[in-house]
């Protein structure tokens, strides 16, 4: 697996948990924790996908599932923005990635 495929699937791997996390909640606390991300990057005006994920937040949650989980461009493209930071806790996310940490060699 070459360093972007790894990538890849370290973002869909990431996501799939997230996606858990909120299908598991009644509440929907991870779209509340997306949308208090969103407002934060509006004030400071640091992602230009903020406002293309204000109308994704806006969509029934099955169907943002199903765009969040697709493993074509499209699904790639909005991981790699997806505004879904703290629905995670750092070791659950630190245990992703040491799923998809390179191996060396030797």
């Amino acid at each position: 697996m070459n360093d972007h495929q790894r990538l890849d699937a370290w973002s869909l791997t990431m996501m799939r948990e997230i996606v858990a996390r909120i299908d598991a909640d009644p509440e929907r606390r991870g779209l509340a924790k997306a949308h208090e991300t969103l407002r934060r990057w509006h004030e400071a005006r640091a992602n230009s996908t903020t406002p293309e994920w204000l109308d994704l937040l806006e969509l029934p949650w099955s169907e943002l599932r199903t765009r969040l989980l697709d493993e074509g461009d499209e699904g790639q493209r909005l991981r790699s923005s997806a505004p879904f930071c703290g629905v995670l806790n750092p070791r659950e996310r630190l245990e992703i990635f040491r799923e998809f940490r390179p191996t060396r060699p030797g």
